[in-house]
Protein backbone atom coordinates (compact mmCIF):
# COMPACT_ATOMS: atom_id res chain seq x y z
CA UNK A 1 0.00 0.00 0.00
CA UNK A 2 1.19 3.51 -0.74
CA UNK A 3 3.16 4.97 2.01
CA UNK A 4 0.91 8.02 2.39
CA UNK A 5 -2.42 6.17 3.67
CA UNK A 6 -0.28 3.45 5.11
CA UNK A 7 -1.54 4.84 8.96
CA UNK A 8 -5.37 5.28 7.82
CA UNK A 9 -7.35 2.04 9.74
CA UNK A 10 -8.24 -0.77 6.99
CA UNK A 11 -5.53 0.43 4.58
CA UNK A 12 -3.45 -2.56 4.60
CA UNK A 13 -7.26 -4.02 3.51
CA UNK A 14 -7.63 -2.06 0.53
CA UNK A 15 -7.18 -3.78 -3.29
CA UNK A 16 -7.72 -0.98 -5.66
CA UNK A 17 -6.56 2.83 -5.15
CA UNK A 18 -7.09 4.93 -8.45
CA UNK A 19 -6.67 8.61 -8.30
CA UNK A 20 -9.97 10.96 -9.20
CA UNK A 21 -8.51 14.21 -11.16
CA UNK A 22 -11.99 15.36 -11.81
CA UNK A 23 -12.79 18.78 -9.98
CA UNK A 24 -11.50 22.14 -8.64
CA UNK A 25 -10.97 21.05 -5.34
CA UNK A 26 -7.41 21.47 -4.26
CA UNK A 27 -7.78 18.17 -2.09
CA UNK A 28 -6.56 14.83 -3.57
CA UNK A 29 -9.14 12.46 -4.68
CA UNK A 30 -9.40 8.54 -4.59
CA UNK A 31 -11.53 5.71 -5.10
CA UNK A 32 -11.04 2.77 -2.78
CA UNK A 33 -11.88 -0.49 -3.14
CA UNK A 34 -11.55 -3.08 0.20
CA UNK A 35 -10.78 -6.33 0.07
CA UNK A 36 -14.60 -7.23 1.37
CA UNK A 37 -15.79 -5.22 -1.73
CA UNK A 38 -16.67 -2.42 -0.35
CA UNK A 39 -16.32 0.57 -2.55
CA UNK A 40 -15.07 4.29 -0.27
CA UNK A 41 -13.92 7.67 -1.19
CA UNK A 42 -10.73 9.21 -0.10
CA UNK A 43 -9.94 13.04 0.64
CA UNK A 44 -6.82 13.63 1.61
CA UNK A 45 -5.80 17.39 2.54
CA UNK A 46 -2.48 19.38 3.60
CA UNK A 47 -2.46 19.20 7.87
CA UNK A 48 -2.81 22.91 7.40
CA UNK A 49 -6.41 22.33 6.40
CA UNK A 50 -7.13 19.88 9.34
CA UNK A 51 -9.85 22.31 11.17
CA UNK A 52 -11.67 22.53 7.64
CA UNK A 53 -11.34 19.41 7.39
CA UNK A 54 -12.58 18.55 10.39
CA UNK A 55 -15.44 20.85 10.20
CA UNK A 56 -16.59 19.46 7.00
CA UNK A 57 -16.40 15.78 8.11
CA UNK A 58 -18.84 16.42 10.93
CA UNK A 59 -21.12 18.39 9.01
CA UNK A 60 -21.43 16.04 6.70
CA UNK A 61 -22.38 13.33 9.69
CA UNK A 62 -25.47 15.84 10.43
CA UNK A 63 -26.96 14.81 7.05
CA UNK A 64 -26.26 11.21 7.99
CA UNK A 65 -29.75 10.46 9.07
CA UNK A 66 -31.69 11.85 5.92
CA UNK A 67 -32.73 10.08 3.42
CA UNK A 68 -30.65 11.48 0.30
CA UNK A 69 -27.90 9.24 -1.57
CA UNK A 70 -25.08 10.77 -1.03
CA UNK A 71 -21.47 9.96 0.36
CA UNK A 72 -21.98 8.74 3.81
CA UNK A 73 -18.74 9.66 6.80
CA UNK A 74 -16.89 6.77 7.81
CA UNK A 75 -13.68 8.23 9.23
CA UNK A 76 -11.53 11.12 9.88
CA UNK A 77 -7.58 11.35 11.11
CA UNK A 78 -4.16 11.85 10.56
CA UNK A 79 -1.26 10.31 8.25
CA UNK A 80 1.56 10.80 6.05
CA UNK A 81 3.76 10.99 9.15
CA UNK A 82 1.19 14.41 9.92
CA UNK A 83 1.68 16.22 7.01
CA UNK A 84 -1.93 15.13 5.72
CA UNK A 85 -5.49 14.78 6.90
CA UNK A 86 -7.93 12.41 5.59
CA UNK A 87 -11.71 11.90 5.22
CA UNK A 88 -13.43 8.77 4.22
CA UNK A 89 -17.11 8.46 2.89
CA UNK A 90 -19.03 5.88 1.35
CA UNK A 91 -18.85 5.56 -2.47
CA UNK A 92 -21.89 6.58 -4.54
CA UNK A 93 -21.79 4.41 -8.03
CA UNK A 94 -22.96 6.25 -10.90
CA UNK A 95 -22.78 8.41 -13.67
CA UNK A 96 -22.02 12.25 -14.26
CA UNK A 97 -25.29 13.98 -13.72
CA UNK A 98 -23.96 16.35 -16.71
CA UNK A 99 -23.70 13.57 -18.98
CA UNK A 100 -26.73 10.89 -18.04
CA UNK A 101 -29.35 13.96 -17.93
CA UNK A 102 -29.30 15.15 -21.49
CA UNK A 103 -30.27 11.44 -22.78
CA UNK A 104 -33.18 11.08 -20.63
CA UNK A 105 -36.73 12.26 -21.29
CA UNK A 106 -37.84 15.49 -20.76
CA UNK A 107 -40.07 13.90 -18.00
CA UNK A 108 -37.35 12.02 -16.28
CA UNK A 109 -35.11 15.28 -16.30
CA UNK A 110 -37.76 17.50 -14.55
CA UNK A 111 -38.59 14.50 -12.31
CA UNK A 112 -34.72 14.32 -10.94
CA UNK A 113 -34.75 17.98 -10.54
CA UNK A 114 -37.15 17.59 -8.23
CA UNK A 115 -35.70 15.03 -6.58
CA UNK A 116 -32.62 17.48 -6.46
CA UNK A 117 -35.03 20.32 -4.90
CA UNK A 118 -36.14 17.92 -1.39
CA UNK A 119 -32.40 16.70 -1.17
CA UNK A 120 -31.33 20.48 -0.66
CA UNK A 121 -34.12 21.36 1.17
CA UNK A 122 -33.42 18.77 3.30
CA UNK A 123 -29.76 19.98 3.95
CA UNK A 124 -30.94 23.48 4.48
CA UNK A 125 -33.06 21.62 7.46
CA UNK A 126 -30.32 21.92 9.83
CA UNK A 127 -29.63 25.03 11.16
CA UNK A 128 -27.22 26.95 13.42
CA UNK A 129 -23.44 27.37 13.51
CA UNK A 130 -22.46 30.63 11.30
CA UNK A 131 -19.95 32.69 11.49
CA UNK A 132 -21.59 35.36 10.00
CA UNK A 133 -23.23 37.73 12.15
CA UNK A 134 -25.65 38.97 9.20
CA UNK A 135 -25.59 38.05 6.23
CA UNK A 136 -26.70 41.06 4.73
CA UNK A 137 -23.17 42.42 5.84
CA UNK A 138 -21.45 39.65 4.78
CA UNK A 139 -22.89 38.73 1.18
CA UNK A 140 -22.46 42.84 0.81
CA UNK A 141 -18.69 42.73 1.12
CA UNK A 142 -18.41 40.12 -1.23
CA UNK A 143 -20.20 41.78 -3.85
CA UNK A 144 -18.17 44.77 -2.82
CA UNK A 145 -15.33 42.69 -3.40
CA UNK A 146 -16.82 40.40 -6.89
CA UNK A 147 -17.00 44.60 -7.91
CA UNK A 148 -13.70 45.51 -7.39
CA UNK A 149 -11.98 42.97 -8.71
CA UNK A 150 -14.41 42.56 -11.68
CA UNK A 151 -13.27 46.37 -12.56
CA UNK A 152 -9.28 45.84 -12.06
CA UNK A 153 -9.02 42.87 -14.21
CA UNK A 154 -9.85 44.63 -17.35
CA UNK A 155 -11.98 42.12 -18.67
CA UNK A 156 -15.35 43.17 -20.38
CA UNK A 157 -18.74 41.15 -19.58
CA UNK A 158 -21.23 41.56 -21.88
CA UNK A 159 -24.20 43.94 -20.40
CA UNK A 160 -22.20 44.26 -17.17
CA UNK A 161 -23.54 47.66 -16.93
CA UNK A 162 -26.85 46.28 -16.40
CA UNK A 163 -25.86 43.30 -14.37
CA UNK A 164 -24.21 45.74 -11.89
CA UNK A 165 -27.47 47.93 -12.00
CA UNK A 166 -29.67 44.84 -10.62
CA UNK A 167 -27.21 44.40 -8.29
CA UNK A 168 -27.34 47.68 -6.76
CA UNK A 169 -31.06 48.04 -7.26
CA UNK A 170 -31.27 44.56 -5.05
CA UNK A 171 -29.47 44.65 -2.69
CA UNK A 172 -32.01 45.40 0.39
CA UNK A 173 -33.36 41.89 -0.14
CA UNK A 174 -29.91 40.27 1.58
CA UNK A 175 -31.57 42.17 4.67
CA UNK A 176 -33.02 39.34 7.23
CA UNK A 177 -32.34 36.69 5.32
CA UNK A 178 -32.16 33.21 7.17
CA UNK A 179 -28.96 31.14 7.55
CA UNK A 180 -28.63 27.11 7.36
CA UNK A 181 -26.64 24.61 6.64
CA UNK A 182 -24.97 25.03 2.66
CA UNK A 183 -24.11 22.05 0.85
CA UNK A 184 -21.69 24.76 -1.02
CA UNK A 185 -21.55 23.82 -5.13
CA UNK A 186 -24.64 22.66 -5.43
CA UNK A 187 -25.13 22.18 -9.13
CA UNK A 188 -25.06 18.79 -11.57
CA UNK A 189 -21.62 18.70 -11.45
CA UNK A 190 -21.76 17.29 -8.45
CA UNK A 191 -24.44 14.44 -8.35
CA UNK A 192 -24.82 11.78 -10.08
CA UNK A 193 -27.18 9.24 -11.79
CA UNK A 194 -27.20 5.88 -10.60
CA UNK A 195 -28.67 2.81 -13.47
CA UNK A 196 -31.86 3.02 -11.73
CA UNK A 197 -32.31 7.01 -12.22
CA UNK A 198 -31.78 7.74 -8.99
CA UNK A 199 -30.16 11.35 -7.87
CA UNK A 200 -26.98 11.09 -5.72
CA UNK A 201 -25.19 13.91 -4.28
CA UNK A 202 -21.31 14.33 -4.08
CA UNK A 203 -18.26 16.59 -3.29
CA UNK A 204 -19.44 18.04 -0.08
CA UNK A 205 -16.32 20.01 0.57
CA UNK A 206 -17.54 23.22 0.37
CA UNK A 207 -19.84 22.75 3.01
CA UNK A 208 -20.77 26.13 5.18
CA UNK A 209 -23.54 28.22 6.31
CA UNK A 210 -25.34 31.26 5.23
CA UNK A 211 -29.01 31.97 2.64
CA UNK A 212 -30.06 28.78 1.85
CA UNK A 213 -31.55 30.29 -1.35
CA UNK A 214 -27.45 31.55 -2.02
CA UNK A 215 -27.53 27.56 -2.70
CA UNK A 216 -29.15 28.52 -6.43
CA UNK A 217 -26.40 30.47 -7.43
CA UNK A 218 -24.80 27.78 -9.53
CA UNK A 219 -28.17 26.52 -11.15
CA UNK A 220 -27.15 27.72 -14.07
CA UNK A 221 -24.66 25.23 -14.43
CA UNK A 222 -27.77 22.47 -14.42
CA UNK A 223 -30.19 25.27 -16.70
CA UNK A 224 -27.46 24.73 -19.41
CA UNK A 225 -27.57 21.12 -19.70
CA UNK A 226 -31.57 21.12 -18.91
CA UNK A 227 -34.03 23.69 -18.40
CA UNK A 228 -36.42 20.94 -17.14
CA UNK A 229 -33.71 19.70 -14.62
CA UNK A 230 -33.42 23.29 -13.36
CA UNK A 231 -36.93 23.83 -13.63
CA UNK A 232 -37.52 20.79 -11.12
CA UNK A 233 -35.16 21.71 -8.85
CA UNK A 234 -37.15 25.16 -8.10
CA UNK A 235 -40.34 23.57 -7.69
CA UNK A 236 -39.52 20.33 -6.15
CA UNK A 237 -37.36 22.59 -3.20
CA UNK A 238 -40.58 24.79 -3.18
CA UNK A 239 -43.43 22.00 -3.30
CA UNK A 240 -44.76 23.98 -6.45
CA UNK A 241 -45.27 27.29 -4.76
CA UNK A 242 -41.95 29.46 -5.19
CA UNK A 243 -42.32 32.75 -4.10
CA UNK A 244 -41.83 35.82 -6.45
CA UNK A 245 -39.04 37.01 -3.58
CA UNK A 246 -37.42 33.78 -4.29
CA UNK A 247 -36.90 34.76 -8.37
CA UNK A 248 -35.37 38.68 -7.44
CA UNK A 249 -32.95 37.19 -4.89
CA UNK A 250 -31.73 34.15 -6.91
CA UNK A 251 -31.14 36.59 -9.90
CA UNK A 252 -29.17 38.63 -7.39
CA UNK A 253 -26.89 35.41 -6.46
CA UNK A 254 -26.35 34.60 -10.34
CA UNK A 255 -25.54 37.97 -11.16
CA UNK A 256 -22.88 38.59 -8.69
CA UNK A 257 -21.49 35.09 -9.43
CA UNK A 258 -21.23 36.42 -13.26
CA UNK A 259 -19.44 39.42 -12.29
CA UNK A 260 -17.05 37.52 -9.87
CA UNK A 261 -16.31 34.51 -13.20
CA UNK A 262 -14.25 36.27 -15.24
CA UNK A 263 -11.81 37.35 -11.91
CA UNK A 264 -11.99 33.74 -10.91
CA UNK A 265 -10.94 32.23 -14.44
CA UNK A 266 -7.82 33.95 -14.63
CA UNK A 267 -5.77 31.91 -13.22
CA UNK A 268 -6.72 29.18 -15.22
CA UNK A 269 -5.78 30.44 -18.74
CA UNK A 270 -8.24 31.77 -21.93
CA UNK A 271 -10.24 28.76 -22.06
CA UNK A 272 -11.82 28.70 -18.63
CA UNK A 273 -12.02 32.68 -19.19
CA UNK A 274 -13.89 32.20 -22.96
CA UNK A 275 -16.42 29.73 -20.89
CA UNK A 276 -17.33 32.46 -18.25
CA UNK A 277 -17.85 34.99 -21.36
CA UNK A 278 -20.26 33.05 -22.71
CA UNK A 279 -22.45 31.91 -19.84
CA UNK A 280 -22.38 35.22 -18.81
CA UNK A 281 -23.74 36.28 -22.37
CA UNK A 282 -26.32 33.42 -22.16
CA UNK A 283 -27.54 34.52 -18.91
CA UNK A 284 -27.41 37.85 -19.98
CA UNK A 285 -29.82 36.93 -22.61
CA UNK A 286 -32.01 34.43 -20.23
CA UNK A 287 -32.54 37.44 -18.28
CA UNK A 288 -33.73 39.51 -20.73
CA UNK A 289 -30.80 42.18 -19.64
CA UNK A 290 -31.81 41.91 -16.35
CA UNK A 291 -34.71 43.35 -17.12
CA UNK A 292 -36.72 40.30 -15.81
CA UNK A 293 -36.08 38.53 -12.12
CA UNK A 294 -37.25 34.79 -14.15
CA UNK A 295 -34.73 33.41 -16.08
CA UNK A 296 -36.88 32.45 -19.77
CA UNK A 297 -35.58 28.39 -19.31
CA UNK A 298 -37.69 28.36 -16.15
CA UNK A 299 -41.25 26.38 -16.68
CA UNK A 300 -43.48 26.78 -13.13
CA UNK A 301 -45.44 23.23 -12.74
CA UNK A 302 -48.67 24.22 -14.79
CA UNK A 303 -46.91 24.96 -17.90
CA UNK A 304 -45.24 21.89 -18.03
Amino acid sequence: MIHFVSEIPGAGTWRTMEEIRQGWSRDKKYYIEAADGRAMLLRMSDISRYDRSKLEFESVKKLDNMDILMSRPIDFGVCNQGRSVYSLFTWVEGEDARDAIPRLSSQDQYLLGIEAGKALRSIHEIVGGSSHASWAEYYNSKIDRYIQNYQACGIHIEGAEAILRYIEENRYLLEGRPMSLQHGDYHVGNMIITGTKELGIIDFNRLDFGDPWEEFNRITWCSEISGYFASGRINGYFNDDVPDAFFRLMALYIASNQISSVHWAIPFGEEQIDIMLDQAKDIFNEYNGFRSHIPSWYLAKANL
